[in-house]
């Protein structure tokens, strides 16, 4: 084990709690004790995590906006007719605001069905599985056909929910996993059923970079492989919560600190 390594992986860990959460779509679950708040707002904030921060935090500001800040009750009396003009003015990137909408009333019936997300993830979770790569493809494969509707996915559903067999990172799934299973100052553990030690680690640029620099992974460019080598490599120094380094590592590149 490289010791030097782990303690400063250790010191950024505990450096950046809850003092530091902003700039981070994290914010916007921390404004909320409620679990199914904190459950919807987490979905939302992760699903428009892409592009630059500002856009993103600009993009949920009017979204929970939209929801008056009470995204359970928002979500439970969705009607697509009547609340389809609220969002007519949200966009962001590769959504259009009818992906959005359709987001919204796919949420609508999981609740309605399900009583939250997470009993829908459960129903793919297999407690013999190594990671979580086999459940993340069938829920993302099933949000995709329930957003969808019947209709063929749009570019934006098909990039909302993508496939980990496909060789993406699946970043924002990842992160969302991340925040509803990991109990901590920053992490929810709504998700208790979900040993920490099956997350994989959510890789964007930022976190590529680092972990390049760190000689975390010999991957060339971000993917599913990326991940679950830097996710392996992690648990030497952690290997019950490997994914609990995520939030610094990535801050110290978006931030552009050294590590």
């Amino acid at each position: 084990m490289n010791r030097s390594l782990k303690q400063k992986l250790d010191y950024h860990y505990k450096f950046f709690d809850s003092s530091q959460i902003s700039p981070d779509p994290l914010e916007f679950l921390h404004r909320y004790s409620n679990y199914h708040d904190i459950e919807i707002s987490g979905i939302l904030s992760s699903v428009f995590a892409y592009g630059n921060v500002k856009q993103i935090r600009n993009t949920l500001g009017k979204i929970h906006s939209v929801m008056d800040y009470k995204p359970y009750e928002f979500v439970m009396n969705f009607n697509i007719k009547k609340d389809k003009v609220k969002l007519d003015e949200v966009k962001h990137r590769f959504f259009s605001a009818d992906d959005i909408t359709k987001l919204f009333a796919a949420l609508n019936k999981i609740y309605k069905v399900y009583g939250s997300l997470k009993y829908l993830f459960l129903l793919y979770y297999f407690e013999k599985e190594d990671s979580l790569k086999d459940t993340i493809s069938f829920f993302s494969n099933h949000l995709t056909d329930l957003v969808s509707n019947g209709s063929k996915p749009t570019h934006g559903i098909k990039f909302m929910f993508p496939d980990p067999y496909k060789g993406s990172a699946c970043k924002r799934i990842n992160l969302f996993l991340r925040w509803m299973v990991r109990k901590d100052d920053l992490d929810f553990g709504l998700w208790y059923e979900i040993p920490t030690s099956k997350l994989i680690i959510p890789v964007d640029t930022h976190v590529a970079k680092i972990c390049k620099r760190l000689r975390l992974t010999k991957q060339k460019n971000v993917s599913w492989k990326m991940a679950e080598e830097i996710t392996e490599r992690l648990k030497v120094f952690d290997p019950n919560d490997p994914v609990k380094y995520d939030f610094a590592i990535c801050h110290i590149g978006m931030r552009g600190l050294d590590f």
